[in-house]
């Protein structure tokens, strides 16, 4: 699992170390794995935290496997009498966005600026900012599709739209691919991350929180509650 995390990650340092992965299990967290034969196709590792809730430190999977993998996660942690989850993601990577907040009908509740400070793996680069993820493990909340409307107020750092609103929701875009921006055009990737930032520290300032996350890469925000 060690070795499936830095590969996911593409570094030769170590995501969460064996030796870290055992201490883990042993005080009672889970280290939980998908595989397709002998093979390790996904992983996860989560802690029953004080409060009774389950903070899920890490995910990675290949298509397909990453539902799987997280409803085994959900069973151990309702069998500990857990009543929700938390884990944090970046922001711009609108295709864990949707699995987040679509598949699972988590919400987002926090941003975190520069969460772990500075990165620089194969996948991640400067500023470490991360969205924190509630999921409500009871299924009281039914995920809905999101479609952006309203008038445009923000453009983005390729020309198109960033911001848009109909006066109660609003609706923030991220880039289809941000590891290739990253990667293709890393000057434009650091001005992606300070315009959705602003977008979200706006909001959550305002009392909102984001529920859902279109096909084409739109998060949807409403007022909490």
């Amino acid at each position: 699992m060690a070795r499936y995390y830095a590969d996911v990650w593409e570094t030769s340092l170590d995501v969460l170390s064996t030796e870290t992965l055992h201490c883990i299990r042993h005080a009672g967290g889970a280290t939980i794995g998908a595989f397709d034969g002998d093979e390790l196709v996904g992983a996860t590792t989560g802690l029953f935290c004080p409060d009774g809730s389950v903070y899920s430190m890490i995910a990675a999977a290949r298509p397909g496997a990453g539902l799987p993998l997280k409803l085994a996660q959900r069973d151990w942690a309702v069998g500990l009498g857990a009543r929700s989850m938390r884990w944090t993601y970046d922001p711009l990577v609108a295709r864990n966005a949707r699995f987040n907040l679509v598949k699972l009908g988590a919400v987002v509740t926090e941003y975190a600026v520069d969460f772990y400070g500075p990165m620089n793996d194969g996948v991640n680069t400067g500023e470490s900012d991360r969205l924190t993820v509630r999921w409500d493990l009871t299924g009281a909340r039914e995920p809905h599709e999101s479609e952006p409307r309203g008038e445009v107020t923000a453009t983005a750092p390729d020309g198109g739209p960033l911001r848009r609103t109909d006066g109660d929701r609003i609706w923030c875009r991220v880039p289809a691919d941000v590891v290739r921006v990253r990667k293709e055009a890393p000057e434009q990737a650091q001005e992606w991350r300070a315009a959705v930032r602003d977008v979200f520290l706006d909001a959550f300032d305002r009392g909102y929180v984001a529920t859902s996350m279109s096909r084409d890469g739109w998060y949807e925000l409403e007022v909490a509650g």
